[in-house]
């Protein structure tokens, strides 16, 4: 009789007023584009693709697996000496190994279960006999069995911690490429909740849950990845940000979709992102006539605004609103970007330019005797503002307090300009607080929120 089969351990392989605005409907020219509903196909993470996932496997079978000799007695490198097969096992998973080679499957499977029935087996074969048949199953895309076998293999104290965890990335990798959807959530989660940080293995458990349509599941988990991103001063990957916003906009979770448009915006700027920003802070039925200007001002500073007439228009409702300041600064952002004065329109702008920079310097002067003869709160407010764009904020923002006190005819509106001019005035902390306070349901409190966002928008990492 030969003598016993010797093996060597495994190897792991190597991842008028301000507040008075014209009346009428506001009409909303801004549909949920493609960037909201797209497809899986459209925002599929690269790096987690079929093939790569099977190459992924075929290393880690590569590192595990090991040649079995034909015959032999001698202890293997690094092994203890009862690190040996006997006879019957090691016939069977000779056998076995070469009906692998040859791509014999269901031959190697019954070999591996032949020595698997050899009874007074010592632990050492009990462990290669899970290695066998681990491979055996996964290269035949048996991915209970496979999972089963590595269960077996990760449990085991023979197996090194690298190994292990490389076995559980193939455990998720081989159930997300058969499409066991269920399986690679379950056997992620288990990794990540043993304390396992492979973020291939986050990349697997959130696609399985959004291809499952679990959107609440897939959100909670993108969300928590790119907040730990966030929180490392680095930048969220623009796919994981779209994956999310699909996840929120099936949820209809309107407010957290805003915020990760938000972040879009801010670390990719693209028109369509801001677009997305707008369209979900300006989808409101109820919209006040009241807020004509601020939602002009709400596109004009996503850079919605691309027209020479777009322009005009916002710089003539700044000046109805009684703001000529910022009516300046408008049309000065118009001639700045290169929009205005090139077309035939150009003698209207320049003569609009004029009538705004004389408006400005009349305004300036009478707005002491203005904000005098000021009596109610939203005259109050005008008058505060125009004082802060004119470069006096404290006393602005103290007429701006007494107009909310007296009594404006929205006082959420009034906030909502207070907290703008407070951020025109540098006060970044007070304004987020005061924005936060805006109220109700006729759009204030949306586009206020718009601003909180960009005042919170962190700058893009470089």
């Amino acid at each position: 009789m030969a003598g016993p089969f010797c093996i060597g351990p495994a190897a792991a392989a190597g991842q008028g007023g301000l507040n008075d605005g014209p009346s009428g409907s506001i009409l909303m020219p801004w549909p949920i584009n493609r960037a909201m509903t797209r497809s899986w196909k459209d925002i599929q993470l690269k790096n987690i693709t079929s093939k790569s996932l099977f190459q992924l496997r075929g290393r880690l079978l590569a590192g595990v697996m090991m040649a079995l000799p034909v015959a032999g007695v001698l202890p293997a490198h690094g092994a203890h000496a009862a690190d040996q097969l006997g006879e019957k096992v090691g016939v069977a998973l000779q056998k076995a190994q070469t009906e692998l080679a040859a791509k014999k499957y269901p031959q190697a499977m019954a070999d591996v279960d032949a020595a698997d029935a050899v009874s007074g087996k010592s632990d050492f074969e009990s462990y290669t006999i899970a290695q066998m048949r681990a491979a055996v199953a996964a290269q035949s895309g048996n991915v209970p069995a496979a999972i089963a076998a590595y269960d077996t293999l990760i449990a085991s104290p023979r197996t090194p911690a690298a190994t292990k965890e490389q076995m559980a990335l193939a455990e998720g990798s081989m159930a997300f490429t058969a499409k066991d959807y269920p399986t690679a959530v379950a056997v992620t989660e288990k990794y990540i909740k043993a304390g396992g940080k492979n973020p291939q293995m986050l990349t697997i458990l959130i696609q399985a849950y959004y291809l499952q349509h679990d959107y609440a599941n897939a959100a909670r988990v993108q969300q928590a990845q790119i907040d730990a991103t966030l929180k490392a001063g680095a930048k969220p990957a623009e796919n994981q940000l779209l994956l999310l916003a699909t996840c929120q906009a099936q949820l209809k979770d309107n407010s957290a979709l805003t915020k990760t448009y938000v972040l879009l915006a801010t670390y990719y700027p693209k028109p369509d992102y801001w677009a997305q920003v707008v369209h979900s802070v300006l989808s409101v039925p109820n919209m006040a006539p009241g807020l004509r200007f601020d939602i002009d001002r709400v596109r004009l500073e996503a850079g919605l605004v691309k027209t020479p007439s777009e322009y005009m228009d916002i710089t003539e409702l700044a000046m109805q609103a009684g703001m000529p300041q910022l009516a300046l600064d408008i049309i000065n952002q118009g001639y700045s970007s290169g929009v205005l004065g090139h077309d035939a329109s150009a003698p209207r702008e320049e003569k609009l330019k004029a009538l705004v920079t004389q408006s400005v310097a009349d305004r300036k002067a009478g707005l002491d005797a203005a904000a005098a003869q000021a009596t109610t709160g939203n005259a109050m407010l005008t008058a505060g503002y125009n004082y802060v764009l004119f470069g006096q904020a404290d006393k602005g923002l103290a007429l701006m307090q007494q107009g909310l006190s007296k009594g404006p005819s929205d006082v959420n509106i009034g906030r909502l300009h207070l907290g703008l001019a407070q951020a025109a005035a540098g006060q970044k902390a007070a304004a987020i607080a005061t924005l936060g306070s805006v109220e109700g349901n006729n759009g204030a409190r949306d586009i206020a929120q718009f601003w909180v966002l960009k005042l919170n928008a962190a700058p893009p990492a470089h």
